[in-house]
């Protein structure tokens, strides 16, 4: 089963996911066999089974969703807040390097908010609100682009120094090259 961009299910994937289990559970009643409820319903015999062995324990009730695995713990107005933090950069919150890393977001998130977070929790935070991992291209502020170009023309061919003369060799270790 492949999960939404953010993780997790969609509350009407929820909702479809237990009309299957609650179809499963009726014909549990009628003593159908689980492959072929596995089959009509489109799901792996494996799941069927786990779900007849629950129907057997606790009947359709315990077929039901449990809801969302987790309330949100951010709202959609304070992850705006959060943004807004971010947009002023590192600086304003006294890195001295303009890098967001996860550990960082998760200070600006306790001290702003006064919630804790760990590593994955605001990884998963921000990716379900749309936020992806991006490494800067590594450039030094003081580079010199026609230094570069000057050294790339003069030193580096010094450097490098003259290739050997192409002669004629052999692959074998053991024996050398005929004269």
């Amino acid at each position: 089963m492949r999960y939404p961009q953010g993780g997790g299910l969609t509350a009407e994937r929820h909702l479809f996911r237990e009309e299957l289990r609650l179809q499963a559970a009726d014909r549990f009643a009628r003593g159908e066999g689980s492959t072929s409820i596995a089959k009509d319903l489109r799901v792996s015999v494996r799941s069927v089974r786990r779900w007849r062995h629950a129907w057997a324990e606790g009947g359709p009730r315990s077929l039901r969703s449990q809801g969302l695995a987790s309330l949100l713990r951010l709202s959609e107005k304070q992850f705006t807040q959060l943004e807004s933090e971010l947009a002023k950069g590192p600086a304003a919150h006294g890195w001295e390097d303009q890098r967001w890393t996860l550990a960082r977001v998760r200070t600006v998130v306790g001290r702003r908010f006064h919630l804790t977070y760990t590593i994955q929790g605001v990884r998963k935070l921000l990716v379900r609100n749309g936020w992806f991992c991006q490494v800067p291209a590594r450039r030094a502020m003081e580079r010199n682009d026609d230094a570069v170009a000057g050294w790339v023309k003069e030193v580096w061919p010094r450097a490098e120094g003259s290739r050997r003369p192409v002669e004629p060799g052999w692959s074998s270790r053991t024996k050398p090259a005929s004269p």
